[in-house]
């Protein structure tokens, strides 16, 4: 494949991953809830399903305020336990960004009596009184397709039963299995960016979604480097061409650095690639990117690759083709005589 083949294959592949982004945003956030709800938990947050545990702390609940960080555990049933308030510079799973008193909601929705919001409800409610506030919160910076995503997370069922109608609204990251992942820093002094390092592998499934995976498994993509544009573009937010321009001569190099360089590139039949930031999601705190390594099919789309670049690997289960020999890049010198 030459290379303005090549680049061009990589543009399509990018639009692509840019809905599979998107997509695995709106999907992670969905994910959370309903696995928090299987559990058995009364709401949409680990709050909820940290009551069901001997050991659940509720005073952090009623009484954490905005800008404060819970953490909890995991275990691997699913059931969440040692829920707990802690310093956001240390690993934790959700920021507080606003609390709400259902009990103010205008009607009974929410009166003594009333039954915990369901699922639907629930998505709601986010959406009528986390969004807003929360975007506040982070000082206008959100990327809706980037790394955090707003979730509610209601009282435990016993505190619930009992009246407590506290609403914590906040940011999270969720992992595939749909569960907070653990983070740490606070939302407002981090990238946004969706974004996998130097070394991992990420699949795009059917549905668009991404996921980072082993490198022994099928996958789409290798990370060869993380890119800070901010760095590059202090000014504002750079158009989709003028990343491709520096992002081309840079993530070239660093999938030369990465394979071992031009023969080893040339040889392995895999193309530099990289994915760039949209205006929108610049100005919402996106200012990484991934230069990687990948094989377009036939279709345009992601080949499926097996093995790490740096070794073995297949490209939809056969190794890379012999490729034809090559005039040297540079013709060695005459020997003196």
């Amino acid at each position: 494949m030459n290379k303005q083949k090549s680049w061009r294959s990589a543009n399509i592949v990018r639009a692509i991953l840019i809905v599979a982004l998107s997509a695995a945003c709106a999907v992670g956030a969905y994910e959370f809830v309903r696995s928090q709800a299987n559990s058995g938990g009364g709401g949409n947050g680990s709050s909820s399903s940290s009551a069901n545990s001997p050991n659940s702390d509720v005073p952090p609940f009623t009484t954490a305020n905005v800008g404060d960080c819970l953490t909890w555990d995991i275990g691997d049933d699913g059931n969440v336990s040692h829920f707990s308030q802690t310093d956001c510079a240390t690993d934790h799973r959700f920021e507080i960004s606003a609390r709400e008193n259902l009990a103010t909601y205008p009607s009974s929705e929410f009166g003594p009596k009333a039954e915990a919001p369901d699922l639907e409800r629930q998505a709601q409610l986010r959406e009528e009184l986390c969004t807003a506030p929360t975007v506040e919160y982070l000082q206008g910076r959100y990327d809706p397709s980037g790394r955090y995503t707003i979730a509610p997370i209601l009282p435990p069922p016993a505190s619930w039963a009992a009246g407590d109608r506290t609403m914590l609204c906040g940011v999270q990251v969720t992992n595939d299995k749909g569960q907070a992942a653990l983070i740490s820093g606070k939302a407002t002094d981090q990238d946004q960016a969706r974004i996998a390092q130097a070394g991992q592998c990420v699949a795009v499934d059917a549905e668009n979604r991404t996921h980072i995976v082993p490198c022994e498994e099928d996958h789409s993509y290798e990370v060869t480097s993380v890119v800070d544009l901010q760095n590059v573009f202090p000014q504002g937010t750079p158009s989709t061409e003028d990343q491709d321009q520096h992002l081309k001569t840079v993530c070239t190099n660093a999938a030369l650095e990465y394979i071992g360089g031009d023969d080893a590139l040339y040889n392995s039949t895999l193309s530099p690639f990289w994915t760039t930031v949209t205006t929108n999601s610049w100005i919402g705190g996106t200012h990484t990117v991934n230069c990687a390594l990948f094989k377009a099919n036939r279709d345009g789309k992601f080949s499926a690759l097996k093995g790490s670049a740096k070794g073995q690997f297949t490209i939809d289960g056969a190794p890379p083709p012999p490729q034809p020999s090559r005039n040297p890049l540079r013709t060695p010198a005459a020997n003196p005589r």
